[in-house]
């Protein structure tokens, strides 16, 4: 703990204030006036378990004397017996400390605010998820980043096209484009921990790195903290892509190239792009959890500096189906004023909606086994043989779903080439494949649903004030 001058209570950092505050005498202080502290949690033991288990390290709370259980990454931790705060400044020492900081800027009732800004906009989203009473706790968390500077300076030389139509031929002429770059690109950064999904870091981003800070333990007083344990080198080449697409965005705004297309895979490497700087730096997160019951809770995630909002929304299955019921409707009387309608139309129509459901589950699905099983995740891969986190893969399509979809096409397929005469086996094909193809889009659903109510990994820190007031 950072203990106050004035009453020895726990400092934590106020975002509000930008300062650590006392809620015990109600005094301020600068963050940087204890950066000489390097003593709070003491480190006293260390476990070993088996290798479907994990490491953890034991602290004594420095407040009470009781035991903080706490894992390899995590550099503050709260006391489950009074709720102090704690930072682990050992382990920032052996980590090696981090070399900048952005504040946490945004509050609770920023993100609540934020929160339901987005969920107004989410068309099939459970009405219950929309009160805000339902929100049940919030977790700020300095996330690790790394934020690379990357230089590039010296002669280029580009390959360009330009084409123009004359009369019946068309010609395109080759160019050289040379020249001399001196660009520098300053923080571009991407998250250093496992166990922070790419896809919700990249959702959250960007933070503003011009208001990061010279990194300070104060800071972190009141939130959780993690160390980085993904290396520098998974997302160098990234930051070398990002900076060679800006300055292609800025050679192409040349006067003397205008017109000239430049391919960026043609050029790939022709622009020398150095890394000439990687920066251990902490973000700040908020991590809120929306429960209904038991059974149903969804997480958000928010960037703790600007508020941008990552979340994935639950569907209502009976929202999506009435909406889509509609729509067919509406769909139905506006082609049968503008054609007349025949019955094997009707089969016709089946057969090309369960086509467009079939397509819309495999791309869907395979979105969905992508994330289930970190197939994008580059940070999560590079610790793939890391104990805690190699329960990724496996992850199979259910063939139900799949199968009624093939049904209702085949059905109406048959119906439409038929040659019958008897208008009723149209109708009754087309009602039978209606039924297959809503029973694929609700398995659809009922996957997206299981797997946006799944349990983000930074909710299973223990201690500190979560509550959502």
């Amino acid at each position: 703990m950072i203990a106050c001058p004035g009453c020895g209570g726990n400092l934590r950092f106020s975002p509000q204030l930008q300062q650590l505050h006392c809620s015990y005498c109600d005094n301020n202080y600068d963050p940087y006036a204890f950066d000489n502290k390097s003593k709070d949690g003491v480190e006293v033991e260390k476990d070993e378990f088996d290798d479907d288990s994990y490491e953890t390290t034991i602290f004594t709370c420095p407040e009470c004397g009781g035991e903080i259980e706490s894992t390899d990454n995590e550099a503050t931790g709260f006391c489950p017996f009074c709720g102090g705060s704690t930072i682990f400044y050992s382990r920032l020492s052996r980590e090696k400390k981090p070399d900048y900081v952005i504040p946490f800027t945004k509050t609770k009732e920023d993100c609540k605010a934020a929160y339901a800004k987005r969920a107004k906009k989410a068309l099939f989203l459970p009405k219950e998820y929309k009160d805000p009473k339902f929100i049940d706790g919030f977790r700020g968390i300095y996330m690790p980043y790394w934020s690379y500077d990357v230089d590039q300076m010296g002669p280029y030389m580009l390959s360009g096209e330009k084409s123009y139509r004359r009369g019946d031929y068309i010609y395109t002429s080759h160019y050289a484009l040379t020249g001399e770059i001196d660009a520098f690109y300053h923080g571009y950064s991407h998250d250093a921990s496992s166990s922070f999904s790419d896809e919700i870091s990249e959702g959250i981003a960007p933070f503003n790195v011009k208001e990061k800070k010279k990194f300070t333990a104060g800071y972190l007083s009141g939130f959780y903290a993690d160390t980085a344990d993904v290396d520098a080198l998974v997302y160098a080449n990234e930051a070398r892509e990002f900076a060679n697409e800006e300055s292609f965005r800025q050679i192409k705004r040349i006067p003397t190239y205008s017109g000239v297309a430049i391919d960026k895979k043609k050029n790939a490497g022709r622009i020398s792009s150095m890394i000439t700087q990687e920066n251990r730096t902490m973000f700040p997160v908020w991590f809120m959890s929306y429960r209904f019951d038991d059974k149903r809770v969804t997480y958000a995630t928010v960037n703790g500096q600007t508020g941008k909002v990552f979340a994935d929304f639950p569907i209502d299955i009976r929202k999506y189906l009435g909406f889509a019921a509609i729509i067919s409707v509406v769909l139905f009387l506006l082609m049968n004023f503008m054609v007349t309608i025949k019955p094997n139309i009707v089969s016709g129509w089946t057969a090309a909606l369960s086509v467009v459901a079939l397509i819309l589950f495999g791309v869907e699905h395979g979105r969905i086994k992508a994330r289930e099983t970190a197939q994008n995740d580059r940070g999560l891969l590079s610790k793939k043989l890391n104990r805690q986190k190699g329960k990724a893969g496996g992850y199979r399509t259910p063939p139900f779903p799949i199968i009624m979809g093939i049904a209702a096409c085949v059905i109406s397929t048959i119906a439409f080439f038929s040659n019958t005469i008897n208008d009723e086996i149209h109708y009754i094909a087309s009602l039978v494949s209606s039924v297959c193809i809503a029973v694929t889009l609700i398995y659809l659903i009922k996957d997206y649903n299981m797997l946006s109510t799944r349990r983000l990994p930074q909710f299973d820190k223990k201690g500190g004030d979560d509550g959502a007031e």
